[in-house]
């Protein structure tokens, strides 16, 4: 399985960008996709998860980000909007076969495949 994520590049404070992730290697669909990001410095942060059928924020997204996935349950996408300085990172995609118990969706330790990594700048 390998998650192929795109859609990144430089941006100025208020624009929007669409992040696409693809999934390959298998005919059945991730129970869990989503999106985490790692800032130069800091550790891997939680973005947004679609875990099935229910959909997790960071509170510093909620109300800009959306994601969302296709019907044949093999593609994620984050779409972002009055992007800030802020959220200049590295954007990884994550998924899991199963459904991960809410309690452990924002924790990187929950998702078995990472995609390599997308990086999104937004100056200011």
């Amino acid at each position: 399985v390998q998650l192929q994520a795109s859609g990144g590049g430089l941006v100025q404070a208020g624009d929007s960008l669409r992040l696409s992730c693809a999934a390959s290697g298998r005919t059945s669909g991730f129970n869990a996709m989503g999106w985490f990001r790692q800032a130069p410095g800091k550790d891997r942060e939680f973005v947004a998860i679609w875990n099935a059928g229910t959909i997790y924020y960071a509170d510093s997204v909620t109300g800009r980000f959306t994601i969302s996935r296709d019907n044949a349950k093999s593609r994620v996408y984050l779409q972002m909007n009055s992007l800030k300085p802020e959220d200049t990172a590295v954007y990884y995609c994550a998924s899991n076969l199963n459904r991960i118990a809410s309690g452990s969706a924002r924790s990187v330790h929950a998702y078995h495949n990472w995609g390599q990594g997308t990086l999104v700048t937004v100056s200011s």
